[in-house]
């Protein structure tokens, strides 16, 4: 029994020496300046709230697209342009059209929005894609449509929700 309460109390007595040895940890007292921010947790990226042509933008995909709606009112005409992940720079493809889905009173209609090469796209791609269709451009303000828009880019399908915007 004598042998247990030594063997005991000579663990008891290492684990303290042990735990007790490092002072690395204890605080000094002392205050540290640190000169650089701590690395991001999150990454981080940013891209402009409207587009190059002042329209609401979508994201597709990951972000590696956006396109660029913009909403011509008077006209009744939906303008689609396609931009790279910052959303600055047109990029042509060769996509002919590109479908937006919405609801309208409970049911799905779907326009199609052909392509109509902007100046600088090269011959057989397009960077804009345009309908004139006064119902598309009145359903496409009504909250409960739901719009969404399906493109095809170098053979990848992307789809991306419409999110119209009244303040620019």
């Amino acid at each position: 029994m004598r042998f247990r309460y030594l063997m005991i109390f000579t663990l008891a007595v290492f684990v303290m020496a042990i735990g007790c040895d490092d002072q690395s940890a204890a605080p000094s007292g002392k205050s540290t300046t640190v000169s650089t921010p701590p690395p991001a947790t999150v990454e981080t990226h940013s891209h402009p709230d409207i587009g190059p042509h002042h329209g609401d933008l979508i994201e597709l995909g990951n972000e590696e697209f956006h396109a660029e709606m913009v909403h011509d009112d008077a006209a009744g005409t939906i303008t689609i342009y396609i931009l790279d992940s910052a959303a600055k720079i047109a990029v042509p493809i060769d996509a002919t059209e590109l479908v937006i889905n919405l609801k309208h009173d409970g049911k799905p209609e779907q326009f199609k929005l052909l392509s109509s090469a902007d100046a600088g796209d090269p011959a057989g791609k397009s960077s804009r894609f345009t309908l004139k269709d006064a119902d598309l451009a009145t359903h496409i303000e009504d909250a409960a449509a739901e719009p969404k828009m399906s493109v095809t880019i170098n053979g990848k399908p992307y789809s991306g929700e419409i999110k119209h915007s009244h303040d620019h």
